[in-house]
């Protein structure tokens, strides 16, 4: 369902390499900070990678990280070995894999776009959901963004709130949020990606836009609402209470 060629599925998605972090720390804070008030007491997060977002999401009294590359699942088990609530696991999106003890939240950053039918896939990962449980999405942002490094790590689309919802509804899920998000990044995506045409992360680009274009975009979204961003974040819970 992922369309990544089995065991290269971390690079192929990422555009990285197994031994390297993606060095973006304000940014992981940020996304921190929009996905951690919709979580639960349990969590799982599918498509982990290199297990960067978990590694300073704290205070859960579960938190399941998986991805399918069986190379991130080791590197994750290394990284976690010292944090006994955390359980890492190799998972597929592929309609076999459920998790045998069901979570409050799922979180799902940057993985929706990578499957062809997203539908189906939201109806499979909200199977490993409480029946109250809910669906956390992190995707990327706006057709109009769309470049060569969309197309050389797979995704098949980006989304806005309103195409990520209806996938969410057809899933049979209720939306409680949809909204676009990291607005000035938007700026930057286009100018590097849909005009530019980089096909992989430029990492002296990459730390100045974390360094100086994050804290900003950080602060103007407390207190604005923006009309379209990089990304989407969209929250949506089961309807089987």
């Amino acid at each position: 369902m992922t369309d990544i060629p089995t065991g290269n599925e971390f690079s192929a998605a990422t555009g990285r390499e197994l031994e390297s972090d993606h060095g973006k720390p304000r940014y992981l804070a940020y996304q921190r900070e929009l996905i951690g008030p919709h979580c639960g007491r349990s969590v799982l997060e599918v498509g982990a990678g290199l297990g960067e977002f978990a590694d300073g999401f704290t205070g859960f009294d579960r938190y399941v990280v998986t991805d399918v590359d069986s190379g991130a699942v080791e590197r994750m088990k290394r990284r976690f070995a010292d944090r006994p609530e955390v359980e890492v696991q190799q998972y597929d999106i592929d309609g076999r894999t459920r998790l045998s003890e069901p979570v409050d939240t799922l979180v799902a950053i940057n993985v929706l776009e990578h499957i062809a039918d997203d539908v189906t896939a939201l109806r499979e990962l909200s199977e490993s959901l409480t029946p109250t449980g809910n669906i956390v999405l992190f995707v990327p942002g706006y057709q109009q963004l769309y470049g060569e490094f969309d197309r050389k790590v797979g995704h098949h689309r980006r989304y806005t709130p309103a195409t990520v919802s209806e996938a969410a509804r057809r899933a049979g899920l209720h939306v409680e949020v949809a909204r676009p998000v990291n607005f000035l990044g938007a700026f930057a995506w286009w100018a590097a990606v849909r005009k530019g045409g980089a096909g992989a992360p430029n990492p002296r680009l990459v730390a100045l836009y974390d360094r100086f274009v994050v804290p900003v975009t950080r602060a103007l979204e407390k207190v604005v609402p923006v009309p379209f961003g990089q990304s989407v974040l969209c929250v949506a819970r089961r309807t089987d209470a």
